[in-house]
């Protein structure tokens, strides 16, 4: 469920009421932690959390004229959704996130390959969330990238 919004505040303007409280929260959460030099920005239809060109001039393989993504956050249909890149890439980072999540929360892990989605909103594990973010400095972020888009 793509935004067709053109700025942060216009998506967030979009958030359905019932859903502010912990939307905002996850934002606040994100930005708090959020190692130095990435930027807020829109991305793919949803506030995304990117290394601008100025850092990483060769942008994102599958479009160049993007940013190098790194997190995102969404308001879909039936759930919240964050979807960070580097724990789709780092087996090490994906494993620790499944092993402490039942430690921050009571809800089952619904998780894809990047895509953690959050349906009971009373449930999401800020704490654990801000620890994910903190855990990846952008030049580790880089590194990761790099080696896996050579695996390909």
């Amino acid at each position: 469920m793509n935004s067709k919004a053109q700025s942060v505040e216009a998506y967030l303007e979009e958030i359905p009421e019932e859903r502010k409280v912990a939307f905002f929260q996850l934002r606040d959460t994100i930005l708090s932690q959020l190692p130095e030099g990435f930027e807020e920005t829109m991305s793919y239809g949803m506030i995304g959390y990117v290394v601008p060109h100025e850092r990483y001039p060769a942008g994102y393989h599958c479009n160049p004229k993007l940013p190098l993504p790194f997190v995102n956050i969404a308001n879909q249909k039936n759930f919240l959704a964050m979807y960070h890149l580097c724990i789709y890439a780092n087996d090490e980072l994906m494993n620790w996130f499944k092993q402490e999540y039942p430690k921050h929360s009571s809800a089952k892990l619904d998780m894809g390959k990047s895509c953690i989605r959050f349906k009971k909103l009373d449930q999401i594990p800020f704490a654990l969330i801000g620890e994910l973010i903190a855990k990846v400095s952008m030049e580790e972020w880089i590194t990761t990238y790099e080696n896996s888009i050579k695996k390909k």
